[in-house]
């Protein structure tokens, strides 16, 4: 039986100034069960990094509901939210005298308590995360040395050591090549299926997401959200809707967009 990790009712997104309300989205409507790779996509400025820090409970909601594991979000205490929720979001950690250890280590503290002390366990844990992503060859390295592609696989290893049922990325595969975005990609859905974790994801990674996801929510300024299977929004025309662009057309049988190229004649 599915088990519903996270769910949202009627659920309003955007900000608050000067006692007014500043809605980006309204009235979202969606279940995550655990155990799924769900991919979010939309243009920019439709508000996903908004609906990524409202459900991880770093920014207020405006109005509606949002369940973890059958409880209001309300009602977790810090300690528990961060024992639950780990999150990858794009801004650069502004840190330079810092081991790549030293921070994927940080992903502990919801565990060590104030002295943040690792015991041998905790040890294991980081070691282990470290060697999921690939950058044992970076562990001695000072953060500020890395690339941008590089400093993104630390910051999922710290989120992978937190050891959390839930994991949020905003951008995960933003700063990297080819053969790594499919690398961090097949490696969140394992993680997703193997460990029966649940991994929401923004990306603008169209067909890496068909290919890999297994839920997609498309979010809209107008429509909200629209949710379903690569499959299902394949077959029903959904996708071609959504991404509709001159120049370029989508390729239901294949499952990729196309681009139109124009020949120039003499």
């Amino acid at each position: 039986m599915e088990n519903a990790a996270i769910q949202i009712k009627n659920l309003s997104i955007g900000y608050s100034a000067k006692q007014e309300k500043k809605n980006i989205a309204v009235e979202l409507n969606a279940v995550i069960y655990s155990g799924e790779l769900t991919c979010l996509l939309g243009a920019n400025g439709v508000g996903k990094s908004t609906l990524l820090r409202t459900l991880s409970g770093f920014q207020p909601k405006l109005a509606g509901e949002i369940s973890i594991f059958g409880e209001q979000i309300e009602s977790y205490s810090g300690k528990k939210l961060s024992q639950t929720i780990g999150i990858v979001l794009t801004e650069k950690p502004d840190i330079r005298d810092m081991t790549v250890r030293d921070l994927v280590s940080l992903g502990r503290n919801p565990y060590t308590g104030f002295w943040g002390k690792l015991n041998d366990a905790d040890e294991i844990i980081v070691d282990e995360a470290i060697a999921c992503l690939k950058i044992e060859n970076l562990s001695d390295r000072s953060i500020h040395t890395l690339s941008d592609g590089e400093r993104q696989k630390v910051m999922i290893a710290k989120a992978l050591a937190q050891e959390t049922p839930i994991i949020y990325l905003d951008e995960p595969t933003a700063f990297l090549d080819f053969p790594s975005k499919v690398d961090i990609m097949r490696f969140l859905h394992f993680l997703a299926v193997r460990s029966r974790k649940t991994i929401f994801l923004s990306t603008h990674d169209l067909e890496l997401a068909l290919q890999i996801a297994d839920k997609l929510w498309l979010m809209d300024r107008q429509k909200g959200l629209t949710i379903g299977t690569p499959g299902e929004l394949r077959e029903n025309e959904t996708l071609e809707r959504f991404f509709r662009c001159d120049g370029a057309y989508f390729d239901r049988e294949a499952g990729l967009f196309r681009i139109l190229r124009e020949v120039e004649t003499g």
